[in-house]
């Protein structure tokens, strides 16, 4: 039977029907606006994927003149059981010196320093200028800092990786990037996985002095290793417990783990 109400109401549910769809549309346009392709910032150079600058180091601490590494490691040691991030290095006249902080100041470096002679941890120090790091004497040509890397990696081969008995005090693979590295003015940051995601990717034919190396060693599908690439498929690298830094070739076992290269200049 027919009533008088219900083409209207017939046509509300059509209406209806429709209005939804459109909404339904309309939802899904914006959904896809939304999700679209985003603006890319390009990466200024020297900087790591996600546009992140490597920071160029401040002022820091220069302590001990040491014959034995033992004796490095043992001040090194009690600087870290401090929270304080020091490494060992071999100074040019054959003496192994400590070196550590980050700090925005001539000042602030020396009162620290003061702090740790009044507490009996170190005697007499030097404090570094940001002037006398290689990466602040652009002026001396474009590979000058990169030779200046492989330089300082090179002054170590030999010194050992980790000392035994319960000093931590030596040397690991990312502990010996990050030396070389702050050696020359660059803040790199202290875990191999960090340094990895920092950098710049660069393709391994493409490869120069001074770029780090990265390796799978743990074979967990992680970052755990990385040297120092020297040129001519050579790098050097803390290979391991109980051994010295040392130049390995990028070949056979380093080659099958090998996880890639970054740069960082």
């Amino acid at each position: 039977m027919y009533s008088p109400g219900m083409g209207a109401k017939s046509r509300f549910k059509r209406t209806g029907r429709g209005l939804k769809a459109v909404f339904v549309i309309l939802a899904a346009f914006l959904v896809l606006c939304s999700c679209g392709p985003k603006k890319i910032t390009p990466v200024p150079p020297g900087t790591g994927p996600a546009g992140r600058e490597i920071p160029k180091m401040g002022y820091a601490i220069q302590a001990g003149a040491f014959s034995s590494a033992v004796n490095a490691s043992k001040l090194t040691e009690s600087l870290r059981r401090k929270g304080i991030d020091a490494y060992y290095f071999v100074f040019k006249t054959g003496l192994y010196k400590v070196r550590f902080g980050n700090f925005p100041s001539e000042e602030s470096a020396k009162r620290k320093a003061g702090e740790l002679v009044t507490a009996g941890i170190i005697q007499e120090f030097y404090i570094i200028k940001p002037d006398e790091y290689s990466v602040n004497q652009m002026g001396r040509g474009p590979d000058y800092v990169r030779d200046e890397i492989v330089k300082s990696a090179r002054s170590f081969i030999g010194v050992p990786y980790l000392w035994g008995g319960n000093t931590q005090g030596g040397l690991d693979c990312s502990g010996f990037t990050l030396a070389v590295y702050r050696l020359n003015g660059l803040s790199l940051p202290r875990s191999s996985r960090e340094q990895f995601e920092t950098g710049s990717p660069v393709e391994r034919k493409d490869l120069r002095q001074g770029d780090l190396v990265f390796f799978n060693i743990a074979k967990k599908g992680a970052v755990s290793h990385v040297g120092v690439y020297i040129g001519d498929g050579q790098f050097i690298h803390a290979p391991g417990r109980g051994k010295t830094i040392c130049a390995s070739s990028l070949k056979g076992y380093y080659l099958r783990t090998y996880a890639g290269g970054r740069k960082f200049l």
